[in-house]
């Protein structure tokens, strides 16, 4: 997660893992509710269909996200995104 982007979005990979662009400061879990909020909105689900299970004050996390496929999420969120690049 890189937060304080100049807008919500994702950004490519990292070390395996989708980088994914906010808004938000790293300040009182504002980045942490606005990385959900994007996620949900981005998969069609609802907020509390996602929930963060690790890295709450890191910027790598593991999100849980219920009621999608691994392929629906490859899908929706890496659409642009070349997932060959690191």
């Amino acid at each position: 997660m890189q937060p304080k982007s100049s807008r919500c979005a994702v950004a490519g990979v990292h070390d395996g893992m989708l980088k994914i662009a906010l808004t938000a400061p790293p300040v009182d879990g504002e980045a942490n509710k606005m990385l959900i909020k994007f996620i949900a909105s981005e998969l069609g689900v609802s907020k509390s269909s996602c929930s963060l299970v690790q890295g709450d004050t890191s910027r790598r996390k593991v999100v849980r996200i219920y009621g999608v496929t691994s392929e629906d999420v490859k899908k929706r969120l890496c659409s642009n995104v070349d997932l060959a690049q690191d």
